[in-house]
């Protein structure tokens, strides 16, 4: 993996979204409050986008975003960053945690995983743990694995993810994987890491060599970047990237959470959710000015 680039003087900033649908209002919250921040501590402004996931991410909607961020009138230096081009530093990184027996194979499906967890709960009369995400903690099926038989699996290409070892790169990491957090008048404050609470997650999945969590703290690095502004959604998912992030020797960058937009059923907006795109409010005659007053950036 390239090292990280030297400190420019100059605060950095990125917006990064997936090109798996079109861009909603919850977006452009985002992309104008990274953009506004970015003017406001005379920083940088990036554009990256995270299109791991070649099943879902498309061409057309990657084109759609750059459309939509220039007709909300946001400037971002070039060139952006487009992982999929990127999946080398991605298996660098992995390669390195993988030298210190950080990770470990997992043949499991999403089936045999419910089924453990079931028997787990028949067994101990007690509900299953699960993620902040509502997901139950991987039970550990593969964890114990003898290296031989793994490597024969492997060999005879069965499909498989890699996981991280929390409890051993939570005892690598240190007592306090805390993070610094920033808000939009400049003060600062320490945010508490509870990576443990996420068990055992996927590094690296069956069909892409890399994760979501990998992949945004190489290129969070490797692109410079010193404040993270994302939605309060992706907060606790900060607990795994700081582990990586002190896994791997990376900095951690400034983070601030912003607020989420949430729909009359009281749910985020989302693309899962048809939530109404930036393109369809365009062709009904909502000018760019209007998004941007009424999320409050005049």
């Amino acid at each position: 993996m390239a090292a990280y680039p030297p400190v420019s003087g100059k605060p950095v900033f990125r917006f990064a979204p997936s090109p798996n649908g079109r861009l909603h209002l919850g977006h452009a919250l985002s992309a104008l409050t990274n953009e506004a921040l970015a003017r406001r501590f005379d920083g940088r402004l990036l554009l990256r986008i995270e299109d791991i996931d070649l099943g879902r991410c498309r061409p057309e909607f990657a084109d759609a975003i750059l459309a939509d961020l220039d007709w909300l009138g946001i400037r971002f230096e070039l060139p952006l960053r487009r992982q999929f081009e990127h999946f080398d530093d991605y298996i660098a990184a992995l390669a390195s945690l993988q030298a210190r027996r950080l990770v470990y194979p997992c043949f499991c499906s999403r089936q045999e995983i419910r089924a453990a967890v079931v028997a787990r709960e028949t067994e101990t009369g007690r509900p299953w743990p699960t993620d902040p995400d509502g997901a139950p903690l991987y039970p550990g099926s593969c964890k114990e694995l003898d290296e031989a038989e793994a490597s024969r699996r492997i060999l005879a290409g069965e499909p498989h993810v890699l996981r991280l070892d929390m409890a051993r790169a939570m005892a690598l990491a240190g007592e306090d994987p805390g993070y610094e957090v920033f808000d939009p008048k400049g003060s600062r404050g320490r945010a508490p890491a509870q990576p443990a609470r996420w068990g055992d997650v996927v590094l690296a999945r069956k069909d892409v060599p890399t994760s979501y969590h990998l992949a945004v703290v190489v290129d969070d690095a490797l692109q410079g970047v010193t404040h993270v502004v994302r939605g309060k959604d992706l907060e606790a998912a900060t607990d795994i990237h700081v582990v990586l992030q002190r896994l791997l020797g990376l900095p951690t960058p400034l983070y601030h959470f912003h607020k989420l937009l949430i729909d009359e059923d009281g749910r985020k907006l989302a693309k899962s959710r048809s939530s109404e795109s930036l393109a369809e409010l365009r062709e009904r005659g909502v000018s760019a000015a209007i998004i941007r007053q009424g999320l409050g950036f005049d």
